[in-house]
């Protein structure tokens, strides 16, 4: 502890009150998130393998979907591996320190993921509404300002979080009733007056979830009124499947991440909160490379050749 003004002891460390702790239990859920955590490392890895290797595949849309997996892969290890760790410790304790660091990462790369989705759905805008276009309109400059850009606004948002959250005091209760140290807890635990960062936290989670949302929905009603149009079935469908993907993982994505970030404070720290956080922070990361894998021709195209060449050269070497 260290003594801080006003008689106040700062607290230099947080715990984790997790899911559960009962031991039957804690070990079932140890084994669900490792396997769960070990399918989004070999799949993002592998998105970003096939993308880089498939010349077919350095497009626009692959491009941004290799940053996607890129970002899921960073926060989904920003989280997982201490509630691994969490899951087989007696005492499930973070320092003050290591909570602010995993916060200000955390804070970075989910408001990243919002705008890095909204990009993509304005890609297949492009590409289906003005697919003359296309190539002129998305061009590498393009993209890689999108990108940076995406990445530049997640910057700001985890600045301006963990920058808030520094100047709190905390001498109270030191129990996240959570598996991360998300921002709502903590701003939850403090003695100091919060209400500042509460506003801020509502300001961001509209301004990042409800506009880069508003780009994706404005996006996706131009592609489907488009697709409609279309008039052979066939090219409907060749349409719609290129989308359907993107769609899926933006739902998921979206309807998690507000759930919690646009729900009152007060209502925080239940389990069902537990449950949907865990869903967009373990399982969505995981979910993204299966659903663009299963559900895109391309991306299963560029990984059958991708095996057969490998087995091919082992052939050679054999």
């Amino acid at each position: 502890m260290l003594l801080t003004e006003k008689n106040c002891t700062q607290i230099t460390e947080f715990v984790l009150n997790g899911f559960t702790n009962h031991p039957d239990f804690q070990g079932l859920l140890f084994m669900v998130f490792l396997v769960i955590y070990v399918i989004t490392l070999l799949g993002n890895l592998g998105m970003i393998a096939l993308v880089r290797i498939e010349p077919r595949l350095h497009t626009p849309m692959y491009y941004f979907l290799s940053n996607l997996a890129f970002v899921d892969l960073c926060y989904s290890s920003v989280v997982a591996p201490k509630m691994l760790a969490d899951l087989l410790a007696e005492r499930k304790a973070i320092s003050y320190t290591a909570c602010a660091t995993q916060l200000c990462v955390f804070c970075m790369l989910i408001v990243t993921e919002c705008f890095l989705l909204a990009a993509m759905a304005y890609d297949r805008y492009v590409a289906i509404c003005h697919p003359l276009i296309y190539r002129v309109v998305m061009c590498p400059r393009l993209c890689v300002q999108l990108m940076a850009g995406s990445f530049l606004v997640g910057c700001v948002n985890s600045v301006v979080q963990t920058t808030g959250m520094l100047t709190l005091t905390f001498c109270g209760s030191n129990v996240i009733d959570l598996f991360f140290c998300d921002i709502s807890p903590l701003l939850s635990l403090a003695n100091s007056d919060s209400s500042v960062n509460h506003t801020v936290l509502l300001a961001v989670a509209y301004l990042t979830g409800v506009l880069s949302g508003l780009v994706v929905l404005i996006s996706y009603i131009f592609i489907l009124n488009a697709i409609l149009q279309i008039r052979s079935t066939e090219g409907r469908l060749k349409a719609f499947s290129t989308c359907a993907s993107h769609l899926t993982a933006v739902t998921i994505f979206y309807g998690t991440g507000l759930f919690i970030y646009l729900q009152p404070s007060t209502k925080y720290s239940r389990d069902q909160d537990k449950v949907v956080s865990v869903f967009y922070t373990v399982v969505t990361p995981m979910l993204n490379p299966l659903i663009y894998s299963l559900r895109n021709k391309e991306v299963k195209a560029a990984l059958r050749r991708a095996i057969e060449r490998k087995t091919f050269s082992l052939g050679l070497n054999a």
